[in-house]
């Protein structure tokens, strides 16, 4: 498990490109056949991806000093790659494409696999500390529900912008209150509509809780401009496809690509409150 610490904003706008990567950017995520996770001290978020072949077993490892993986832990997971199985503490729940669970604290055993190795599924994870035991569900955009299944409700499907503004795009609430309860953990997706390319603007911050954004839907040639850092402080990473960003909670989090694309989107922290934002205008950005 990589570790890596907190940045200061007075820092931060002296780094370089370079070093601006090796803090916020998570570019070696979804090796096919292996488990990839990384503890931020930032609200103590684990971002991670398994792309099993075979059967791969979610372990706790040295640096959570836990019996295993979920012992304090609740963990959100959406798949973004085939068909794939999560098994948890014997239970095996298929997720398909785009579809996700949430995995409740004290969830003791969770196994991963692929329903086809030559078009493995590519499990993307978040994580964050609990104090209380919520049930284990599996996430569906559509489709009909169950006890063990949720699907996702109406009003959490928002759709935003326009074309004329380069920023038409779906909002898909994964995880938040009043439809997968958790102890902290808020997560979504967002699908920019062809032809728009912009997501969260005007951009934001919000001090009680931090980001982590999720780049996907791309071709190899295609990039994301994510913008970061403080309003008057701006900076910016280039993000190609299926790389992460982390968002502290000072930052704006906000990107334009060079053609439509999807993010993941998961916040960890202080309040699950969706529209608590500091919003910042167009104006005031440096």
């Amino acid at each position: 498990m990589e570790l890596r610490t907190a940045a200061s904003p007075k820092d931060v706008k002296h780094y370089t490109t370079d070093r601006l990567r090796e803090e916020f950017l998570v570019d070696d995520l979804f090796k096919v056949g292996e488990t990839k996770l990384l503890y931020s001290h930032i609200d103590r978020i684990i971002i991670g991806s398994v792309v099993p072949l075979s059967p791969i077993k979610l372990t706790a490892g040295e640096e959570l000093r836990a019996k295993y993986f979920l012992e304090r832990r609740e963990l959100g997971v959406i798949n973004i790659g085939g068909a794939g199985t999560i098994t948890v503490d014997g239970v095996d729940y298929k997720v398909d494409y785009k579809e996700g669970m949430y995995l409740g604290m004290g969830t003791k055993e969770v196994v991963f696999a692929s329903e086809n190795p030559e078009n493995p599924a590519k499990f993307y994870l978040n994580s964050a500390p609990a104090h209380k035991a919520y049930p284990t569900v599996l996430i569906k955009p559509e489709g009909e529900g169950s006890d063990n299944v949720i699907i996702v409700k109406d009003e959490n499907k928002v759709e935003l912008g326009s074309l004329e503004e380069s920023n038409h795009r779906v909002i898909c609430k994964y995880i938040l209150p009043g439809q997968v309860e958790s102890c902290q953990l808020v997560m979504g997706m967002t699908q920019l509509k062809p032809g728009s390319v912009w997501n969260t603007m005007s951009c934001h911050t919000h001090d009680r809780r931090m980001e982590v954004y999720l780049y996907f839907d791309m071709k190899e040639n295609d990039f994301v401009m994510h913008y970061m850092g403080e309003p008057q402080e701006t900076r910016h990473l280039v993000m190609r496809n299926q790389q992460a960003v982390i968002s502290p909670s000072w930052s704006i989090h906000a990107g334009s690509g060079s053609r439509a694309y999807t993010f993941i989107w998961g916040m960890v922290g202080e309040n699950q409150e969706f529209t608590d934002m500091d919003h910042v205008s167009n104006q005031e950005l440096k």
